[in-house]
């Protein structure tokens, strides 16, 4: 079996409705609670969204914009090689 590659904030970021919802497949979203072990950013990312889901109902689908979702990919980065 080979090695499965680590998941990326991009990834973990397009995928967090359908893991908040509970729609992803085991394997991903094992990917994705690893991902989440290490990354401090995803963690705030996923908790704000997981109360705008509370607070909602459901995650409208588009929540963020493409311009929005780039800035926090980057500023995510930057957050992660400062540790």
């Amino acid at each position: 079996h080979g090695v499965r590659e680590r998941m990326t904030c991009r990834e973990l970021i397009e995928l967090v409705t359908d893991y908040l919802e509970g729609r992803l497949p085991d394997a991903t979203r094992e990917q994705m609670e690893e991902h989440l072990a290490a990354c401090d950013g995803c963690t705030t990312y996923i908790q704000q969204m997981r109360l705008t889901l509370t607070a909602l109902g459901r995650i409208p689908e588009e929540t963020i914009s493409q311009a929005a979702r780039d800035e926090l990919i980057a500023t995510f980065r930057e957050l992660r090689a400062s540790a």
